[in-house]
């Protein structure tokens, strides 16, 4: 990927981008390393939001865009949202699964986008439920408030009213939302346990995001196996706090990358010994191996606990099933 997106940028309740000056860039003015850092904005837009007060350098606001920034500072981005009237409504395929006055449950299937980005205008989820419930477009994001990676399917929260908004994000702020997750690793895993480790911007690969020593945001995954194979685990994974990718980076960091998931895990099928048949199924997995399976809140209407719960798609059943079958676990 070339031009990053606000999957990239931005994911679950995680709203601000944060970023290390590197030497490269010490010295420079503010904007011009904003611009080069956050570069899915235009260096006006940046401008405007360092006069806004928008953007802090270890953690302090600085709001004239000419002020020099040092080499190791942290550079933190309070990015403003597309205003939702520049997404067009479109009549798209959209897999409701709960819906009343106040709220709506969605399941997003596998390579649909959430949000429309500088490299996808249309086709993704926000202009489907602007067409589906025309009043989310008095909403920030049509009401979407967490979202999932293009190619991770799953269970989504929607508000239809702004009230809803503030109860659903409140929520997200207090970590009082439950989300489990089913997601197949690389590596046999020994048992449960949580990743508690910051996560930020990758000091390299800009599209990427990575645990880094200093400059990132508290990130903690907890965790349990479902399922011990023979080279790989099912676990089911409950989100504390929601960074972008955090669920991806957390795995791969501790050498168990999702199968599937060639930005963060292995570039081929690792484990010596393989069936050959299940390698071929492997490599034919054409996304990272990750379900958002439940979903739960506070209804902020009622004041009553719901969950939702939705199996994994076809995919991930089927190589569920090739695994039990095929990667059996050592007695």
């Amino acid at each position: 990927m070339t031009t990053p997106d606000p999957e990239v940028t931005v994911d679950a309740d995680d709203d601000a981008l944060s970023a290390e000056v590197t030497a490269e860039y010490a010295g420079l003015r503010l904007d011009v390393v904003c611009a080069k850092l956050f570069d899915q904005y235009s260096r006006a837009r940046l401008q405007q939001w360092i006069g806004e007060g928008r953007v802090k350098v270890d953690g302090a606001v600085l709001t004239r865009s000419r002020e020099p920034v040092a080499e190791g500072g942290v550079i933190e981005l309070d990015a403003v949202p597309l205003p939702d009237h520049r997404v067009s409504p479109q009549d798209l395929p959209l897999e409701i699964v709960h819906a009343d006055a106040d709220v709506a449950v969605i399941y997003k299937p596998p390579g649909l986008t959430v949000h429309p980005g500088a490299g996808q205008r249309d086709g993704t989820l926000q202009n489907a439920l602007l067409h589906h419930f025309p009043q989310t477009n008095a909403i920030p994001r049509a009401g979407i408030v967490h979202r999932l990676d293009k190619d991770t399917s799953g269970l989504l929260m929607v508000a239809l009213t702004l009230e809803a908004h503030a109860s659903l994000v409140d929520q997200l702020a207090a970590r009082s939302v439950q989300r489990e997750y089913d997601a197949i690793t690389q590596g046999p895993l020994i048992a449960g346990g949580t990743i508690d480790a910051p996560i930020g911007r990758h000091p390299r690969e800009r599209t990427k995001m990575a645990v880094v020593p200093r400059g990132g945001r508290e990130a903690v995954t907890h965790y349990r196996v479902e399922q011990h194979f023979g080279h790989h685990s099912h676990v089911r994974v409950q989100l504390e706090t929601g960074r972008t990718h955090q669920i991806r980076v957390h795995f791969a960091h501790i050498r168990h990358p999702l199968v599937g998931d060639l930005t963060y895990g292995a570039h081929r099928v690792r484990g010596g010994g393989l069936d050959e048949t299940l390698r071929d199924r492997l490599a034919a997995f054409d996304r990272q191996a990750l379900h958002a399976r439940t979903l739960g809140f506070v209804h902020p209407r009622s004041g009553q606990d719901v969950v939702w719960s939705r199996a994994p798609p076809a995919d991930m059943q089927g190589l569920l099933a090739a695994l039990i079958e095929l990667d059996p676990r050592d007695e």
